[in-house]
């Protein structure tokens, strides 16, 4: 009984600390005391739970009884006036003296601030002042909901490096006072690509693992999306929010189809389309409509790259002289030797792949790509259709003496080998 009411508890726990750390935080103005306050209203529901039973809206109850916690800290701290003061006499820190329960009775405008105070966090958890590890780290702690041992195991690191890793961030955020609210005018799009960017690197790495021995990590790919899909809602009049959600459904609605039964990788090109998720793709699209609607922007031009594919029946009918054209678009906004590789991809594809290989061979000489195992690889593919077997071989090896992950890397040299025998 008890297994199944803790078990209980971790999934509302999953749904609503985002919230309730939110919250609090915009009562304490500190995002670890915030998240500190949270536990305490957790492990408050792991004791009286078992015994007294779910109450009827349990992310109501955790809500409150973190609040209470909170202006029992601001009391015992002397600084409740001066708090309330600071504030503007916070009219939830009001409600919460005078209306124990009132989380029960939500009406559209609370919902607003709960909206307004998860922006703040996730802003606040995505400041530049914090290296890009600790942003994912402490981003995927306080709004993706997950535990430190599983943020741990996601990234393939000790769980006392995600640890010090989080601890630092909230310590250097309360050194540095960072405020905590959504940045306005000027300062917002430079803070939102740094929100964007850790969702997406987040993504990036469920979608396609660095290192270890699984080709994905679908649990971490599935959290960014929910991130993705929260940002976009909250900030629904900013393009690029729709733009990453609208890339990140679509590159999902692939997932099931990027791996055989045993967890060996299958390319695109080869991939069952009719195990893509087509209601992802519904998603996707209505998101990247929306998105260009708004101007859009890089993440809504590498969703319409995604959305190509998305359209095409088979992979022959990819238009892959669209996807070239997206890419030049992207290269001109944000000049980079990766976006050129992909490009150089699609060119392959659309006029053949001595074009593409044209536009590889310039980047052989580019320092950011010595150590990118992709480069050898699509060289390797370009060469293999060209009838130069010995040569692609030689790229594919190299390339999987560069892949961390063990499953690309077996993928590397299967493809070594079928290339000499110009079976590829």
């Amino acid at each position: 009984m008890h297994s199944a009411t803790h078990q209980a508890i971790a999934a509302v726990w999953r749904i609503e600390s985002a919230k309730i750390v939110a919250a609090v935080a915009r009562m304490v103005r500190d995002i670890g005391v915030a998240e500190e306050l949270a536990q305490d209203a957790l492990v408050a529901a792991l004791e009286h739970w078992p015994t007294e039973g779910i109450p009827d809206k349990p992310g109501a109850w955790l809500m409150t009884t973190a609040k209470r916690r909170a202006l029992d800290q601001i009391r015992r701290n002397k600084l409740h006036g001066e708090k309330l003061e600071e504030l503007g006499l916070d009219l939830e820190a009001q409600e919460a003296l005078v209306v124990p329960d009132f989380v029960d009775a939500l009406d559209a405008a609370r919902q607003d601030d709960i909206g307004d105070d998860l922006l703040r966090l996730i802003f606040t958890a995505c400041h530049p002042v914090l290296s890009p590890d600790a942003r994912a780290a402490l981003t995927l702690k306080l709004l993706g909901g997950l535990t430190t041992h599983e943020i741990a195991r996601a990234y393939l690191v000790p769980e006392p490096t995600i640890a010090q890793r989080i601890v630092r961030a909230k310590r250097t955020l309360s050194e540095a006072k960072v405020p905590y609210e959504v940045p306005r005018g000027a300062e917002l799009q430079p803070r939102l690509a740094s929100v964007l960017e850790v969702i997406y690197l987040v993504f990036n790495e469920g979608y396609t693992a660095t290192a270890g021995a699984d080709w994905m990590r679908p649990a971490l790919a599935q959290e960014a999306l929910r991130l993705a899909r929260m940002l976009a809602e909250l900030a629904a009049g900013e393009a690029e929010t729709h733009g990453l959600a609208a890339l990140l459904e679509l590159q999902a609605s692939r997932m099931n189809a990027r791996t055989d039964r045993e967890g060996r990788p299958i390319l695109l090109q080869d991939q069952d389309r009719a195990r893509w998720d087509h209601l992802l793709i519904r998603r996707g699209l209505a998101a990247l409509a929306q998105a260009e609607a708004l101007g859009g922007g890089i993440y809504t031009l590498q969703a319409a790259i995604a959305a190509c594919h998305a359209r095409a029946p088979t992979a022959a009918d990819t238009d892959w002289a669209r996807i070239a054209a997206i890419y030049f678009e992207l290269a001109r906004i944000v000049p980079s030797p990766v976006v050129e590789l992909n490009r150089a991809v699609a060119v392959g594809m659309a006029q053949g792949p001595a074009a593409g290989l044209e536009i590889i061979d310039r980047l052989r000489a580019d320092k950011a790509l010595r150590n990118y195992q992709w480069l050898p690889s699509v060289r390797g593919d370009l060469l293999s259709k060209l009838g130069r077997h010995a040569e692609a071989r030689e790229e594919f090896l190299r390339a999987a003496e560069l892949a961390g992950n063990e499953r690309e890397r077996e993928l590397l040299l299967a493809r070594a080998d079928a290339s000499l025998r110009g079976t590829l």
